[in-house]
């Protein structure tokens, strides 16, 4: 059977890191890989987290199965999160939340509902996005396009393009967005952009599945879902995979959701018949302790405030970051386009197309043991006070 098996291509973003720790070099930095860090280097496990499973561990009696679709406490603090306590989709009953492993098991969950439901949909994926979703969805076997997203030139979202492409979408197709800090260019749309495209997806009667990682890592935790909202409230129905990875750092928990927006109440009930199937048949039900820290935490206003602010911190460490990057460059007359640096301060999230070429990011590598994607993509969370020099100079003496 596996004699003469290829061998598989490595992931374009775990595959650096397995490089990155095969590296015996000891002043080595990570900029790609996905994962937030302190300003000490460190993953940390937040406050409020280490709060929650002190609770959970006191009380906790049984390590039974849950639900397929989860339980129901964690799916009401979802969907609060994500559309507001009193979003009319909500108190409507108009929508459906189930405990996925991770955003990834969202995606992989969603894309087996969209085939089952309809064989022939495609789903159109900004160019470029993050670099899992031609897999999760090519291996369902959706097909898959792509429209035109971000300009490289202008380092800024061609929304014209963008619009032109969605206008000229058949109805019944499937558009993913991210829903805020686009990975892995940092650019996201305005709110009123938002509103036009969430206008033209209802004209056309096109599908929204919007995947939302980082939720408050942008703006904060409730202008960072305005667009997602607007999708909502315009649309009749609304497809959400989002995660709990970053905002909670629960990484290696896999917490996450898919929540489904219906145009009937009627319909809500059947849909959750069809997602269960598609998890019975793939994970059968989701592991219960990553879901059970976030449920605990959000129905705590003392625990809910710790993480707020853990949160609010993690996000102005971030932006700190960026600030520090483009002075750092400024300061060596290194431009990373043609119109400067700061486009990297006006971006979202951890992550920004920093304008380093193929050859830039093998250079880096290999000459001064920093390991950045092919794509140039740059994790700004990696980056510390200490560390910053180091890179600035190393990107200036290959640029």
């Amino acid at each position: 059977m596996f004699e003469s098996t290829p061998t598989a291509a490595p992931d374009a973003i775990f595959g650096l890191s397995e490089a990155f720790r095969a590296d015996p070099r000891a002043d080595k930095i990570n900029l790609g890989i996905g994962v937030y860090r302190d300003e000490l280097g460190h993953t940390p496990v937040l406050a409020a987290v280490k709060e929650a499973e002190a609770r959970l561990l006191a009380k906790q009696t049984s390590k039974s199965y849950l639900a397929i679709e989860g339980t129901e406490a964690y799916g009401r603090a979802v969907q609060a999160l994500l559309l507001g306590d009193s979003s009319e989709v909500i108190t409507g009953d108009r929508v459906l939340t189930a405990h996925t492993p991770g955003g990834t098991g969202a995606l992989r969950v969603a894309g087996d509902l969209l085939r089952a439901q309809s064989p022939e949909t495609t789903i159109w994926l900004p160019e470029p996005t993050w670099v899992n979703h031609h897999q999760v969805f090519g291996a369902v076997g959706l097909a898959i396009g792509n429209y035109p997203y971000f300009d490289h030139q202008s380092n800024r979202i061609d929304f014209e393009a963008m619009l032109t492409a969605v206008e000229a979408m058949p109805p019944g197709d499937v558009v993913l967005t991210h829903g805020c800090c686009h990975n892995p260019t940092g650019a996201d749309l305005t709110p009123d952009q938002w509103r036009l495209l969430a206008a033209t997806l209802k004209e056309r009667r096109l599908l929204p599945l919007v995947d939302i990682a980082y939720q408050g890592f942008a703006s904060g935790l409730e202008a960072d879902v305005e667009g997602l909202r607007a999708l909502c409230h315009e649309g009749p129905e609304t497809v959400i995979c989002s995660s709990f990875s970053k905002n909670f750092a629960l990484y290696n928990e896999r917490v996450g959701a898919l929540t489904i927006v219906t145009s009937t109440t009627d319909a809500v009930a059947a849909v959750t018949s069809q997602v269960k199937q598609c998890i019975r048949s793939t994970y059968s039900n989701p592991p219960a302790h990553g879901g059970a820290i976030v449920t605990t935490i959000l129905e705590d206003d003392e625990l809910r405030r710790e993480w707020q602010e853990e949160l609010a911190r993690m996000k102005q460490r971030v932006q700190a970051m960026r600030r520090l990057f483009v002075a750092g460059l400024d300061d060596r007359q290194v431009s990373m386009s043609s119109e400067g640096n700061d486009f990297l301060v006006h971006q979202h999230g951890m992550f920004s197309f920093s304008g380093l070429k193929e050859r830039h990011v093998a250079q880096l590598r290999d000459q001064h043991a920093i390991y950045v994607v092919g794509s140039g993509r740059v994790n700004f969370a990696a980056m510390t006070a200490d560390n910053m020099p180091r890179i600035c100079d190393a990107i200036a003496a290959v640029i």
